[in-house]
């Protein structure tokens, strides 16, 4: 083992790769329970899709620390599963099994362009502005997500939206998100996880102490698997000239997301090569393709690498042992779903709004003063939340910077890979 994950050339060793496999997973953990709470809107079943999360995250953090050897975690992505559910689903009125079908012609793409390249080309191609922003963008739009499941945003014929008013879920929901933003500013290990169950806790008194209805019901502690959701998805309808927009939509969103990821990741832990390229760049981007094919067959949304790993890297993690650990941890919830399912949607909705935060951080990256570069990246980061919909942020954020850059005499910012984007960016907004 040593020699196979290079322990001396990394400066580390087994006990510490274990812990930093421990603090990850507690800082990925909630996925398990807030992947399923945002995809049951679509009509899937609650345990279905948290046997899929969990099967996802543990084979494809597994395949991450074996075959790249890299201290990332993998598993469902935030933002891929709000655009999967409120867009694809809820927005277009498509049926589930199409959009799971979707998922995984879409990890196909992203792992054949992973394996000759193409997608770091594509990618590049892409002005960082415009990622920067799609970045903030999903991460207002999460947060709006978590107020509105908390019934804390409602809608209002008059204003659109307004607030829900001052009631017993309003309430514990503020106080929850209090108590998990304390936690996250002490950089308490798993601050969300313990966030959510505080949360949970203080939600049982809904319906008992105050309340017309109990919101926190007792389901009993261990059931076996649900596998109902495993094959579940239609590959012949989702291949469809209606679907492209949608797979090109998971594509490029999941691209934005595992690269950006790869690089911050590898940065914070100096894991680069003598170029200054992340190490095993190649066979990462393979993995994470991986994971959201075998997403779309397991019944989730689209896996991608999760940040959250920066924690397990800062408690020196630094092999794909990382990955591994954390991986196996996540394989015994999956006999839990009874106990997680009695966790409300006021209680996920505080991890959604802090993962909302961390998401932002990039729109610092953003240049304000130059206008050409401010106003594409503010259309996409504002547009995503405001129509709900992340496609559409991205395509208006590529439009805008083409026209606006072709206007003012700066062309050599529009690169042919960019303008076939925005051809398919304009036929998306057609069909």
């Amino acid at each position: 083992m040593d020699k196979y994950f290079q322990f001396d050339k990394f400066n580390t060793n087994f006990k510490t790769e274990v812990l930093a496999g421990i603090t990850t997973f507690l800082a990925t953990m909630y996925i398990i329970v807030v992947n399923p709470s945002i995809l049951s809107n679509t009509g899937m079943p609650f345990s279905g899709v948290l046997t899929a999360t969990i099967l996802v995250s543990a084979f494809s953090s597994i395949a991450m620390g074996i075959y790249a050897k890299n201290p990332i975690i993998i598993a469902p992505g935030m933002g891929l599963n709000a655009f999967f559910t409120f867009s694809v689903v809820l927005g277009m009125g498509i049926e589930w099994t199409v959009a799971l079908g979707a998922v995984f012609w879409s990890g196909i793409i992203f792992i054949l362009l992973s394996i000759f390249n193409i997608r770091t080309k594509i990618v590049k191609a892409i002005p960082k502005q415009i990622r920067y922003a799609v970045s903030a963008g999903i991460g207002l739009f999460i947060t709006l997500i978590g107020f509105v499941n908390a019934g804390f945003i409602v809608d209002n014929p008059a204003t659109l939206i307004s607030f829900g008013g001052l009631n017993p879920s309003t309430t514990i929901f503020m106080v929850g998100l209090i108590i998990t933003s304390i936690f996250v500013v002490k950089r308490m290990r798993g601050a969300l996880i313990i966030g959510i169950v505080i949360t949970t806790l203080l939600s049982i008194t809904i319906g008992r102490v105050w309340g017309a209805a109990t919101i926190v019901n007792w389901n009993g502690l261990f059931e076996a698997p649900d596998f109902s959701l495993l094959f579940s998805l239609n590959l012949i309808d989702s291949l469809s000239l209606a679907m492209f927009p949608v797979i090109f939509a998971f594509l490029f969103t999941d691209m934005f997301d595992s690269l950006s990821t790869f690089v911050g990741v590898a940065e914070a832990a100096n894991l680069v090569d003598k170029d200054g390229e992340p190490l095993n760049i190649k066979e990462s981007l393979i993995v994470d393709g991986l994971a959201t094919t075998v997403s779309g067959l397991f019944g989730t949304s689209a896996g991608t690498s999760y940040i959250e790993s920066a924690t397990g890297i800062e408690e020196g993690g630094r092999t794909g042992l990382t990955a591994i650990v954390a991986g196996l941890l996540f394989l015994p919830f999956m006999f839990l779903s009874p106990l997680l399912s009695v966790v409300p949607a006021i209680a996920t909705a505080t991890a959604l709004v802090i993962v909302g935060v961390f998401m932002m951080n990039p729109v610092k990256k953003i240049n304000w003063t130059n206008y050409d570069d401010a106003i594409p990246a503010f259309l996409a980061m504002v547009l995503i939340p405001a129509t709900y919909s992340i496609t559409q942020g991205i395509i208006w954020g590529f439009i805008s910077w083409t026209v606006i850059k072709l206007v003012v005499g700066k062309k050599e910012e529009v690169t042919p890979t960019l303008i076939i984007i925005d051809i398919f960016a304009i036929l998306a907004l057609i069909i």
